[in-house]
C-alpha cells in the first residue's frame, strides 16, 4: 500500500466497505499473479482496476496497476482492490482460486490458468470494432391521475442505442464496458484463443457517443421499466426524441461511419425526415358565412397523402423559445418539426418559409387567440392580413379575397360620392374620411377616426350616416354617445348639414318618455353619464351604428361607461377622438376592446407584448408591428397634412422670471418635496410612490401659477405672482387693444377665479366656462357674437366640444404633460371655419418645473404621433426624469 497516496487510501477505504469486489484471479506463472476487480457505485458507474504482482529473482515484490478511470494507474480504485488483498480471508480465498485454476468471481469472466496452462493464443485487442444498434424499446412509465393517488402505467415507444464492440477473430460481441473482461474459445484449427478486452479504448468509444447527446437510459428516464435490462442502453432526452434522433440519423450517423463505426438501424426505428416541398404546403382560412366575424386558420403540409396541421406544432415551437431571430441567424437551414404519428416522423422546413409564418404567428399568439380542433380563431382583419402574406398558397373565402386586395391598395382608397342630401361641401381629406368609413362598413370592420381636433370628425360621421340612409341600409337607428357639453352641438350640426336625418336628443328627466320613440328616428344622441343610467333600455336595442364622440371617455376599460358601452349591440362601431392616447397605450387597447373585442388580446397579453416593450424599452419593431396591425382601423390626419385648408397657426413662448419672494417660496417647496419623494421611492419604490410624486409636482406647478393656490401659511404671505402680473399688465391689455379675441385656458379653476377677479378690477368684459357651469350655451354665444373679448375656460371642461372660430388668440396659462390636451384646447379656435391666423401663447416660469414639463412634452408628443403614424419614438418616465423635474 505504500505506493498509494494518503488521499487515495482514504478514498479506497470507503470503496472497499461496500463497493469493491474481486472479479478474477489468474496465476500467470510461478512468479506472477494478476487480479481484476470492479469498483463503483452501480453497474453504470464503475471502474475496472487490474493489479499485477511479480516476484523478481532477488525476491523483491513489484506491483503494477492499470484502471479504466482517467488516472489510469495508482488510483483509489486500484488501492481498494489492493486493500482486499490484505484482508486475511480474502487473500486465502484468492490463493485457493489461483491454485485451483478457477480464476473467476463475477459474471462471464475468463477462466484462470494454473501453472503450465498458458498455451492459449492471445488475440490482438488494440483495434476493437465499435458497433451501435438503433432500435425501438417499449418501456412502461408510472402515471398518476389528477386528484387521485392511484398510479397506473403507460407504455411508451422510444428509440434506444445499444453500443457493442467486436474484436477481430473473436466470435463474440461485448456490450461496451460490460462486466465480461474477455473470452476464450477454440478455433477451427483446434487451438485455444484468449482475448482480454481493451477497456480503455472501449471507454473512449463510448464517450464519443455520449458527446453527441446520448445518455444512459436508466438515468435519462429513471422511472422506466422494460422487459430487458436497461443498463447498457443509451437514449435521447425524452421530450426531444423525434428531433434529436432524426438529427442523429441525418448528421451523426455519417460521421460515425466515416470514423469506422458500424451503425445498424432496425426497420421500425422510425424518426424519418420528410422534406416540405413547395407543392406540399396548404393554408386554409374558413368562415361560417360571408358576414362571419371570426375565421379559422389551418396551415400545414401534405406528407405522403396525409394532411398534417402545423398550427399546434408551431405553437409548441414558439412556446419552447423559437423566435424569428433564431431563423434569421441562419436563413438557409432546414428547421425540424416533430410530427404526430407512428414512428415519430419529422418534417424539415426551409427557415426562410418558416420565418414568414413565425413572424405572423409570434405576434398573433401573443394575443392569446382561441384554438378549436387545432385551428386558430382569427378576426376578419387578421385573417385577411394573413391572406396577404407572400410566398404561401392560401385558400380563403371570396369575401376575404376581396378584402385582401383592398388592403393591398389601402393607401389609395377608392373615393365614394358624398350623399346628395348633405348641406356642405366636403374638403378632399373629409371625403377620404367618408370613403374610409364606408370601407369599414362594407367589410364589417370597426375603427377610430382620430383626426386632429377641428378637422371635422362630426361632419364626416354625419355624412357617413346620411349616406347609409340614402342607400337604404339604415333599417335600425344609430346612436351617438358624447360628453354632456356637446350634445346640443351634435343636434345643431345634424340639423345644419344633414336635415334629412330624424334626430332624437335624449337629455334631461323627460328623456325616459322618449324611449318608445327611438325606433322612429335615424339618430339618437345621448351622453355618457345618461348611458350608464339608461343602460338597460339602450342595451336592449339593436343599433345600426354606435359612435363614441370624445371616445377617450372609455379609456379606462374598468369604468362603468366602458362596461356599458361594451354591452351595446350594433352592426358597426366607431370611435371619434383627436387623442386616442392621452397617457399610455392601455387607453388605445380600451378603445379597440369596445370596437372589436379580443383583436389586441386581453389586457395582460397586450401589456406584455406591446405596451411594456414600446413604453419602457422603446422597442421599435413592436411599435411598427402595432402600427401595421391597426393601420386599416385607425385614420388620423394632422393639421400639417391639410395645412392648405387652414389659416396659419403661430406658437409664442413667454418665459416669465419669478420675483424674489415667489422664487424663495418655490425653492423651499422644491427642496422639501425633493427630499420627501426620494425617501418615498427608497422606501417603497417608484410605482408605489405615484401619489407622493404627483403631489410634489402639483405643488410646484401651483407655486408657478400663483402662490395663493397653495393652502399653506407661507404661500399666503406671498402676495405677487409674476405670471399673473405679466398676463394682466403686459400681455392681455395689448392683445385687447389690438382687437384680438382671446381664449385663456388653465387646469386650475381656482386660478381662473383669481384671473376673473383681476379682470373685474380692470373692467375687462369676459365670460367663463368651468365644470360647474350649467348653462354652457350662453357664454359660448356671447363670445361668438363679439359681446366680450375674453373667454376664461378650464382645460378639462372646455378642451373639447367647443367651436370658437371668432377667437384668434389662445393663452395657455399653465402647461400640462400631454401636448395633445393643449393642442385640443387650442383647436377650439384653430379649426375649420377659422378665417384668420391664430396665435398660441404659452406662459412658462423660467428655471422652474414648467420648463422641464415643456421638455417632456416633446417626448410624449413623439410617442403619440409615432404610434398613430407608425413611427418609432419612445416615452420613458423614469426615476431620473422625476429627479430632473425636482432639480434646483
Amino acid at each position: 500500500m505504500w505506493l498509494f497516496k494518503r488521499q487515495q487510501i482514504e478514498a479506497a477505504a470507503k470503496w472497499v466497505k461496500s463497493h469493491a469486489r474481486v472479479k478474477s484471479v489468474t496465476l500467470v506463472n510461478a512468479q506472477e499473479l494478476e487480479l481484476a476487480g470492479s469498483v463503483g457505485r452501480s453497474e453504470l458507474t464503475h471502474e475496472e482496476p487490474r493489479l499485477r504482482l511479480r516476484l523478481s529473482e532477488s525476491g523483491d515484490l513489484h506491483l503494477t496497476t492499470e484502471c479504466t478511470c482517467h488516472a489510469g494507474s495508482l488510483c483509489e480504485h486500484a488501492a481498494a482492490l489492493m486493500m482486499l488483498c490484505e484482508d486475511d480471508r480474502q487473500r486465502q480465498a484468492m490463493e485457493g482460486m489461483a491454485q485451483r485454476g478457477q480464476g473467476q468471481v463475477g459474471q462471464g469472466a475468463p477462466g484462470g490458468m494454473a501453472e503450465g496452462e498458458d498455451t492459449a493464443v492471445q488475440v490482438d485487442n488494440d483495434h476493437p470494432q465499435p458497433v451501435v444498434r438503433l432500435r425501438r424499446l417499449i418501456i412502461e412509465r408510472p402515471q398518476v391521475k389528477m386528484g387521485r393517488t392511484q398510479v397506473s402505467h403507460v407504455q411508451v415507444s422510444i428509440g434506444v442505442a445499444e453500443p457493442v464492440v467486436a474484436y477481430a477473430g473473436c466470435p463474440q460481441l461485448f456490450p461496451m464496458l460490460g462486466r465480461q473482461n474477455g473470452a476464450r474459445w477454440t478455433g477451427e484449427d483446434g487451438r485455444t484463443y484468449a482475448l482480454t478486452r481493451n477497456v480503455r479504448m472501449e471507454r473512449l468509444l463510448l464517450a464519443d457517443l455520449m458527446h453527441v447527446g446520448l445518455g444512459y437510459l436508466a438515468e435519462a428516464i429513471p422511472d422506466a421499466r422494460a422487459a430487458e435490462p436497461l443498463a447498457p442502453l443509451l437514449t435521447m432526452p425524452e421530450h426531444r426524441q423525434a428531433i434529436e434522433w432524426s438529427q442523429f440519423l441525418r448528421d451523426v450517423q455519417p460521421q460515425l461511419l466515416a470514423e469506422g463505426w458500424q451503425v445498424e438501424v432496425a426497420e421500425d426505428f422510425g424518426f424519418s425526415i420528410h422534406q416540405a416541398e413547395e407543392e406540399s404546403w396548404f393554408t386554409d382560412v374558413d368562415g361560417a358565412a360571408s358576414t362571419a366575424e371570426t375565421y379559422s386558420l389551418d396551415l400545414g403540409v401534405d406528407v405522403k397523402g396525409e394532411r398534417i396541421s402545423l398550427v399546434p406544432l408551431l405553437v409548441d415551437c414558439i412556446d419552447q423559445g423559437l423566435t424569428p431571430a433564431t431563423l434569421e441567424a441562419n436563413p438557409d437551414q432546414q428547421y425540424l418539426i416533430a410530427l404526430p404519428g407512428p414512428g415519430n416522423p419529422v418534417l424539415a422546413v426551409p427557415a426562410r418559409r418558416l420565418l414568414v409564418l413565425l413572424r405572423f404567428l409570434n405576434e398573433l399568439l401573443a394575443t392569446r387567440p382561441v384554438q378549436k380542433n387545432g385551428r386558430l380563431q382569427l378576426d376578419k382583419l387578421r385573417a385577411a392580413q394573413l391572406a396577404s402574406l407572400e410566398g404561401l398558397p392560401i385558400r380563403v373565402p371570396a369575401e376575404l379575397a376581396v378584402l385582401r386586395e383592398r388592403l393591398k391598395g389601402f393607401k389609395e382608397l377608392a373615393l365614394v360620392e358624398p350623399p346628395q342630401g348633405l348641406r356642405a361641401t366636403l374638403r378632399p381629406y373629409q371625403r377620404e374620411g367618408l370613403s374610409w368609413l364606408q370601407f369599414l362598413r362594407e367589410f364589417g370592420l370597426h375603427g377610430v377616426l382620430a383626426d386632429d381636433m377641428g378637422l371635422g370628425k362630426t361632419l364626416q360621421t354625419l355624412s357617413h350616416l346620411l349616406l347609409e340612409k340614402e342607400s337604404g341600409r339604415m333599417d335600425k337607428p344609430c346612436l351617438i354617445l358624447a360628453p354632456t357639453s356637446v350634445l346640443r352641438n351634435w343636434a345643431r350640426e345634424a340639423a345644419k348639414f344633414a336635415p334629412e336625418l330624424r334626430v332624437l336628443l335624449l337629455h334631461g328627466e323627460e328623456r325616459r318618455s322618449a324611449f318608445r320613440r327611438i325606433p322612429r328616428h335615424d339618430l339618437v344622441i345621448t351622453s355618457y353619464p345618461l348611458l350608464v343610467r339608461d343602460a338597460a333600455e339602450l342595451q336592449s336595442i339593436e343599433w345600426n351604428v354606435v359612435a363614441l364622440d370624445e371616445a377617450q371617455n372609455i379609456k379606462n376599460s374598468r369604468s362603468k361607461a366602458s362596461q356599458v358601452c361594451a354591452g351595446l349591440k350594433s352592426r358597426h362601431r366607431l370611435c371619434l377622438t383627436g387623442t386616442p392616447i392621452e397617457n399610455h397605450l392601455g387607453e388605445l387597447w380600451s378603445l379597440f376592446q369596445f370596437l372589436m373585442p379580443g383583436i389586441l388580446g386581453d389586457a395582460d397579453s397586450f401589456r406584455t407584448f406591446y405596451r411594456n416593450p414600446i413604453e419602457k424599452d422603446a422597442d421599435q419593431e413592436r411599435q411598427q408591428q402595432l402600427a401595421d396591425r391597426l393601420q386599416p382601423l385607425l385614420l388620423r390626419r394632422t393639421k400639417s397634412a391639410v395645412a392648405k385648408d387652414l389659416p396659419p397657426k403661430t406658437e409664442i413662448l413667454h418665459r416669465v422670471e419669478l420675483g424674489q419672494a415667489q422664487m424663495d417660496l418655490y425653492e423651499t417647496i422644491r427642496a422639501a418635496m425633493d427630499q420627501r419623494v426620494k425617501e418615498a421611492i427608497d422606501a417603497q419604490g417608484l410605482d408605489r410612490s405615484q401619489i407622493i410624486v404627483l403631489d410634489a409636482l402639483l405643488k410646484l406647478r401651483q407655486v408657478c401659477c400663483h402662490p395663493h393656490l397653495l393652502k399653506i401659511e407661507a404661500a399666503q404671505k406671498v402676495l405677487e405672482s409674476a405670471k399673473t402680473a405679466y398676463l394682466m399688465e403686459d400681455l392681455l391689455p395689448e392683445l385687447i387693444d389690438e382687437g384680438h379675441r382671446v381664449l385663456i385656458f388653465s387646469q386650475f379653476t381656482q386660478m381662473l377665479a383669481i384671473i376673473e377677479k383681476q379682470l373685474k378690477e380692470a373692467r375687462i368684459p369676459f365670460v367663463k366656462l368651468t365644470g360647474d357651469t350649467e348653462d354652457r350655451e350662453t357664454p359660448m354665444r356671447r363670445f361668438q357674437k363679439g359681446e366680450v373679448p375674453v373667454f376664461l375656460i378650464s382645460l378639462k371642461a372646455g378642451g373639447a366640444g367647443l367651436n370658437l372660430t371668432t377667437a384668434d388668440t389662445v393663452i395657455h396659462y399653465d402647461p400640462w404633460w400631454n401636448p395633445a390636451a393643449e393642442a385640443q384646447a387650442s383647436d377650439r379656435a384653430h379649426r375649420i371655419g377659422q378665417t384668420k391666423p391664430v396665435f398660441i401663447h404659452k406662459l412658462i416660469c423660467q428655471d422652474t418645473i414648467e420648463e422641464r414639463i415643456l421638455e417632456m412634452q416633446k417626448s410624449k408628443a413623439a410617442l403619440i404621433e409615432g404610434l398613430l403614424a407608425g413611427r418609432t419614438d419612445k416615452l420613458r418616465l423614469t426615476q431620473e426624469d422625476i429627479q430632473r423635474l425636482l432639480a434646483a
